[in-house]
């Protein structure tokens, strides 16, 4: 298995840090064109909510992001340093009391673009899956 890591202080501007590693990756272990939107969809948008809800935007806390690839898979792991969050008891963002409401959307389109979504650690760690 071929694993590379990198760790970002959490500052919204070190998203194209991790567009950027998505994108080397990409080139690195030529990851099919077919998932690649969804990942940097569904990776990015994990560690925006990491950087914003997990560390609150704490540039002295630090967000970590890992690829794993195997044959058959490729997994993102990513870990911040906040308290951890209910994952199981999110509100649906489709359902219409909530269409106003911000927030929630984030998790809602990573179950949707991802084959899997697992929280570990309270929500401090999510694991995004994508089968090749």
């Amino acid at each position: 298995m071929k694993s590379i890591k990198i760790s970002i202080p959490s500052l919204i501007e070190n998203i194209k840090i991790i567009e950027s590693f998505i994108d080397n990756a990409r080139e690195k272990y030529a990851i099919n064109d077919d998932i690649y939107g969804n990942i940097m969809i569904s990776v990015t948008e994990c560690v925006t909510n990491a950087i914003v809800h997990g560390n609150k935007l704490d540039g002295n806390k630090i967000v970590d992001l890992e690829l794993h690839l195997d044959d058959n898979q490729v997994q993102f792991v990513i870990k911040d340093e906040g308290s951890g969050f209910d994952y199981e008891h999110l509100a649906d963002p489709t359902a219409p009391e909530n269409l106003e409401k911000s927030g929630g959307r984030g998790i809602f389109i990573m179950r949707h673009l991802t084959d899997e979504v697992k929280f570990d650690d309270d929500g401090r760690i999510v694991i995004l899956t994508f089968y090749l």
